[in-house]
């Protein structure tokens, strides 16, 4: 099998950019009121052509999402947004509602047609069904082990696999979810998922109208540094969930064999199981995150291309690839259903907080004759404060401590807070316009 693609998120053109100068083979992006992250989608028709014409001409790739499951009311809405995009000559379609397949291979028979995640394709039987119905390209539930997937890779060796290997992963079947829809009237399915399953609830035990008592960790699921790691056992009773923001309001939680279903995952990290997916036939490596920031993007980007670079030539890893990764935003990392099932690892009990070790500090916009730098400032940082400078090539990173800045008014300033306008810092060393930095995070941002 020919070399992994390393498929990365475009939520804009600068998320574009950074994806492919820190790695990217390919990008996908969200055709505007159609993709399932319809919120946070800042492409419009003409910014789609854009980034269209700029991956083209680095001879890299460009798939558009159209993976909504819409209704009546959006399938001409839909079918003419089919025929713009289709006109901008996309690299392939990414869609799940066998109706949007069929308005695409009716308009455009000539493009590919990749089938989203959303279609939940679990085995072998499936995707030959879809094959049949021309679809070039599979991309598989998140929640298949390896076995699984080479089983399908041997049954259908026909279609190309794509594969989740990083990223946030939905407490629902691959996304079908209604719980932000009950919650707060968003439907996942069209795009503007509220997340609800992230948010803080409590426990109750008792009845509906008479919740007894609040359900609290006990002494002996408390590590001796406070963190939760629950003791499992068999709960009798009824039980209800009060989410924060709506006191009073008690939801009933169901329970089966399987657990309940209000969860806030931990994210998925495959990167220790590239050359096990490869083996199983995988043809695409996707990251998920299209609502993440430039810093994310770049840094995932830049983390899986060495580790795919590095396992093509079959050497060892150069440096740990998990603690690199652990630098952008995340819940803690689990391999997914890969080898096994996670189970209550899968979950992280605390708040919906995130376990990063280091924060976006700036990019530099330009460099300027006398040596300093115009950067655009993400996080606070302070003089004194050590900060990382890292680039596509890891080996020109290089970490200093915050040093002389000045502000646009050519006033000397000590501290710069993100978000208040762009700063002159001093680097140590050669930097060029578009290399991110970054700070280890500080404990009042914890």
């Amino acid at each position: 099998m020919s070399k992994p693609e390393l498929l990365l998120p475009a939520g804009d053109f600068e998320k574009l950019k950074f994806a492919f100068e820190y790695g990217a083979d390919a990008v996908y992006a969200g055709v505007p009121m159609f993709s399932l992250r319809a919120r946070e989608n800042q492409f419009k028709t003409h910014g789609v052509k854009e980034a269209m014409d700029y991956t083209h001409s680095l001879g890299k790739k460009i798939y558009l999402t159209v993976n909504i499951f819409p209704h009546n009311s959006k399938l001409e809405p839909m079918r003419r947004a089919i025929e713009q995009m289709a006109e901008l000559g996309p690299d392939a379609f990414i869609m799940a509602d066998p109706g949007v397949i069929y308005f695409a291979k009716e308009i455009a028979p000539h493009i590919p047609i990749h089938l989203s995640t959303q279609a939940n394709n679990i085995n072998w039987a499936s995707a030959m069904f879809w094959r049949d119905q021309g679809i070039s390209r599979i991309i598989l539930s998140r929640e298949l082990s390896l076995r699984e997937v080479k089983t399908i890779h041997e049954k259908v060796p026909d279609v190309e696999l794509e594969f989740f290997v990083h990223g946030s992963i939905c407490m629902a079947y691959s996304g079908r979810c209604l719980l932000s829809n009950y919650m707060s009237y968003r439907d996942a399915n069209q795009g503007t998922c509220a997340h609800s399953c992230r948010w803080q609830y409590k426990v109750y035990k008792g009845s509906e109208h008479n919740p007894e008592y609040e359900v609290v960790a006990t002494d002996d699921e408390m590590t001796e540094d406070g963190v939760y790691d629950p003791v499992y056992r068999p709960l009798e009773g009824n039980f209800y969930l009060e989410e924060q923001q709506r006191p009073g309001e008690f939801l009933e939680a169901d329970e089966d064999e399987f657990g309940t279903y209000i969860m806030n995952s931990r994210d998925l990290c495959a990167i220790e199981y590239l050359q096990e997916l490869k083996d199983a036939g995988v043809a695409s490596f996707k990251v998920e995150g299209r609502s993440k920031s430039i810093y994310y993007v770049a840094s995932v980007a830049r983390t899986y291309r060495k580790a795919i670079d590095e396992m093509e030539l079959g050497i060892k890893p150069t440096f740990d690839y998990v603690t690199e990764l652990a630098k952008t935003a995340n819940r803690g990392f689990i391999p997914g259903f890969l080898v096994s099932n996670p189970k209550e690892k899968a979950q992280w009990y605390e708040k919906n907080m995130q376990l990063q070790t280091h924060e976006f500090a700036g990019v530099v916009r330009e460099v300027m004759p006398d040596g300093l730098a115009r950067m655009e400032v993400r996080n606070r940082i302070e003089k004194g404060w050590e900060i990382e400078v890292f680039y596509p090539d890891f080996n020109r990173d290089f970490t200093q401590l915050v040093g002389f800045m000045k502000n646009l008014e050519d006033e000397v300033i000590e501290v710069a807070h993100g978000g208040a306008g762009d700063i002159f810092i001093k680097f140590e060393k050669e930097v060029f316009p578009g290399v991110l930095v970054r700070r280890k995070r500080q404990a009042t941002s914890l």
